[in-house]
């Protein structure tokens, strides 16, 4: 095989050409980003410090309150849900996803399964 054999055929531009390419910007770990993208990561940066507040809801009951007074240490309060369902996970009272409840050292956790989008 000739090194003619492997040479592509190279195409010059004119300078009335125009080619598009998107600027980009690196990132710390080396990939590159459109520069919008990066003014976006540049914006949250500034929230990505900020608390906020996670719950992860099990389900819930409609108890009136003469039921709820009874209540004493080793009451069963009934849930909505049944064992294996998967639990809400809220994000400052919006749920954003679902998922399974996990044992881990000792603690409770949650392993998502599902994000959920919301409109608006």
């Amino acid at each position: 095989m000739t090194a003619d054999a492997n040479a592509q055929e190279l195409v010059p531009l004119s300078f009335d050409e125009q080619v598009e390419v998107p600027e980009v910007a690196a990132t710390e770990a080396g990939d590159a980003l459109p520069i919008e993208q990066e003014a976006d990561l540049d914006e949250m940066e500034a929230v990505l410090d900020v608390p906020v507040k996670v719950k992860a809801v099990l389900g819930g009951a409609r108890v009136p309150v003469g039921e709820l007074i009874q209540m004493r240490s080793g009451s069963v309060l009934e849930l909505d849900r049944r064992v294996g369902e998967p639990v809400d996970v809220y994000v400052n009272g919006r749920m954003i996803a679902r998922g399974e409840l996990v044992l881990i050292d000792g603690l409770l956790g949650v392993t998502l399964t599902e994000i959920v989008k919301q409109d608006g």
